[in-house]
């Protein structure tokens, strides 16, 4: 039986990339605007959203850029402005930019300020991209709003404190547009696991926070973890017994979701590594 996936559905797309300066969404930016997509990079890195949509368009692709910070409405209003006066239109929206400062609230006193920034780059900044977009696609009765939120949605653990009620939320905002949207506009939430090597580790408040997510598996992860220089099987993608995915595999699977036809819609993806310990 023949595919229904049959083209390059990104090719021409107008798609808005948060957090594109760096990880997932830097990869996205690459790989989309490789296939054709006209991307719209926004980030408060401005050195690195400088090099990110240099590095693309020395290779070929088809992009721009405004520094902006999700926290504030006018930057997301103005990222999204920037779309509609270069390209007339905004096909995609990937909320991407996010921060992870995983934490005890034993911790509060060197966390309240990034308990804060979190609240308001994962929830506010998801709000405010929606918002931004929302009368452009429904005017043009078609358009895709992505999400992403993670696997510590799934499930209350120690340490995951403010961060998990955020990446909660993000999958309520979704389900909600969802309806509110119906049949003209598709939205999707992403649930990654943890990728090490992602900006996202460099947010954490208190390193012992990452027991919680592995509970009763904690003391087999650290005897792997000492044993992975020496043990290709878990770190190699085709292992079963794999325990990091890379990024690339993170970001080709948020392309998976944009290359649908319009008329299909994933609306709901969760990412993992084989051989992860995690419980939730």
């Amino acid at each position: 039986m023949d595919s229904y996936i049959k083209e390059n559905y990104i090719k021409d797309k107008v798609i808005i990339i948060t957090g594109a300066a760096s990880g997932f969404g830097k990869l996205v930016a690459e790989k989309t605007t490789a296939m054709g997509a006209k991307v719209v990079c926004g980030d408060r890195q401005k050195e690195k959203l400088i090099e990110a949509v240099e590095a693309i368009q020395k290779n070929g692709g088809e992009a721009v850029y405004a520094v902006t910070d999700v926290t504030k409405k006018e930057d997301v209003d103005a990222l999204a402005k920037l779309a509609v006066d270069t390209y007339g239109r905004i096909d995609i929206l990937l909320n991407n930019a996010g921060t992870m400062p995983l934490s005890f609230f034993a911790d509060h006193e060197r966390a309240w300020k990034a308990w804060d920034d979190c609240i308001d780059t994962n929830i506010k900044g998801v709000v405010y991209g929606i918002s931004a977009v929302y009368d452009q696609m429904m005017a043009q009765e078609k358009g895709q709003i992505i999400n992403i939120s993670s696997i510590y949605a799934n499930h209350a653990v120690v340490g995951g404190c403010v961060y998990q009620a955020s990446k909660i939320a993000i999958k309520y905002i979704s389900d909600v547009l969802r309806q509110e949207a119906w049949g003209k506009i598709k939205v999707t939430t992403v649930k990654p696991t943890g990728i090490p090597t992602t900006g996202l580790f460099d947010c954490i408040i208190n390193q012992e926070t990452t027991i919680g997510i592995i509970g009763q598996n904690a003391l087999a992860t650290m005897a792997m973890q000492q044993e992975l220089p020496g043990r290709p099987d878990l770190t190699e993608q085709d292992s079963i017994r794999n325990m990091y995915i890379d990024p690339s595999v993170m970001a080709d699977n948020i392309v998976y979701v944009m290359n649908q036809p319009w008329g299909v819609n994933i609306s709901d993806i969760t990412v993992r590594s084989s051989g992860e310990p995690y419980l939730v």
